[in-house]
């Protein structure tokens, strides 16, 4: 018989990152596959189902404008309680440090419910930043007897804390979205072409600088410091920038505000996935406060510049592929202009080791869901892919606690 698994999301980030899995949880026979999907960002989040040809069975539409937190939270239990009623699956899969994330957990563990955490044990130390992430990971983490580390330092950080559940290293499932995502696109001229043609206004004769902030302890102050240092970026004429600005209005009010009009700064709509990689891909400079644009462009090279004062992927700081300038407004120019002045420094990210993966996290965790011994699961990568079992990620093991 079948194990019933369900998986839940409802932002645009946990869709890039959930969708390779779920396509490999939906190829496996040992497995049902049911979708719920909360509609946390619904408009973007559509975009990547669209993309990746997922239907979900479940879709709630929970968002409403200008809705609180604990607005948001209050909906998605009671909203999820009753499709886990509905379900009654054998396990929920929920992934990193969203709302989404947090009620779905709370909902499955009030009902005894077995809980797996995708990409579990992020940790910057710190509660306030990121604000609410960094508790909804913790939160998570607690409840779930599966968690699914993307990286050595996340098993760590799990380990200290003497959690119930497993810890299983994986690497990040989005290394696997971007390794399919990249390769549709390097393989198809025309889609090339269809996606180059969206940004008309592309100088090439003149570096891109690809911006992406939406995080809510920037709001007010150090979105104001962020503005103005893209601001006196742009005067220089050394640089174009290229902001896709989010949709929430505590961020696209104040960006409007100040960078309209501005003179060699770009301010468009949110892209969809494939439009997103390709801008990243033409991209001289990356300058963000995401989290998976941390885990994204080092796989392609790009230096990246983190928009925090600390961050709960320090691998990425370590292996020099991402450094952090936080929203000061001074530090983010001298940061960037660094970078413009000095070809060869920028060009030497793209020999950096990006410490997230080779691109098969989804199916690792399918082996370990339908208790696939490792060793053979290695041996079938190796196979599928032309890669040894000993380039592939090594810290695939599993420890009780």
């Amino acid at each position: 018989m079948a194990t019933k698994i369900l998986s839940i999301f409802g932002t645009r980030p946990e869709a890039i990152k959930m969708a390779p899995l779920v396509k490999q949880l939906e190829a496996d026979p040992a497995i049902e596959s049911v979708v719920c999907v909360t509609g946390q960002h619904q408009q973007m989040l559509d975009q990547v189902l669209d993309l990746f040809r997922i239907e979900p069975h479940h879709n709630l539409a929970l968002m409403t404008g200008n809705q609180t937190l604990n607005e948001l939270a209050a909906r998605l239990i009671a909203s999820l309680d009753d499709v886990l009623a509905a379900v009654r699956p054998d396990r929920v899969l929920v992934h990193g440090d969203t709302t989404t994330a947090s009620a779905a957990a709370l909902a499955s563990f009030h009902r005894r419910i077995p809980i797996g955490h995708v990409e579990a044990g992020l940790r910057t130390g710190n509660l306030m930043q990121p604000w609410p992430e960094e508790m909804n990971r913790r939160v998570v983490d607690v409840m779930s007897d599966l968690m699914f580390a993307p990286t050595a330092s996340s098993k760590a950080n799990l380990a200290r804390e003497a959690l119930h559940g497993k810890v299983i290293v994986t690497g990040n499932t989005v290394i696997d979205a971007l390794t399919l995502t990249t390769a549709r696109i390097d393989s198809d001229a025309a889609l090339r072409a269809e996606l180059d043609a969206r940004l008309p206004f592309l100088d090439g004769a003149l570096p891109v600088l690809l911006v992406t902030g939406h995080r809510r302890e920037s709001f007010g102050a150090g979105f104001a410091n962020i503005c103005a240092a893209l601001g006196d970026l742009a005067r220089t004429d050394k640089v174009q920038i290229v902001y896709p600005v989010h949709l929430n209005p505590n961020v696209r009010g104040p960006v409007q505000q100040s960078l309209g009009g501005a003179r060699n700064v770009h301010l468009i709509d949110p892209l969809d996935y494939l439009g997103f990689v390709r801008l990243m891909q033409r991209a001289s400079i990356i300058l963000t406060d995401s989290g998976g644009v941390q885990e994204e462009a080092p796989a392609l090279g790009k230096p990246v510049l983190v928009m925090r004062d600390v961050t709960e992927r320090p691998e990425a700081v370590e292996a020099g592929t991402v450094r952090l300038v936080g929203t000061e407004r001074g530090a983010i120019v001298r940061a960037v202009t660094a970078l413009l002045d000095n070809v060869a420094e920028r060009e030497s990210f793209a020999r950096r080791i990006n410490p997230y993966g080779d691109g098969h996290a989804s199916q690792r965790i399918v082996a370990a869901l339908t208790k696939r011994p490792f060793a053979e699961f290695e041996a079938a990568v190796s196979a599928d892919s032309g890669v040894s079992a000993d380039a592939s990620t090594q810290s695939v093991d599993a420890v009780s606690r």
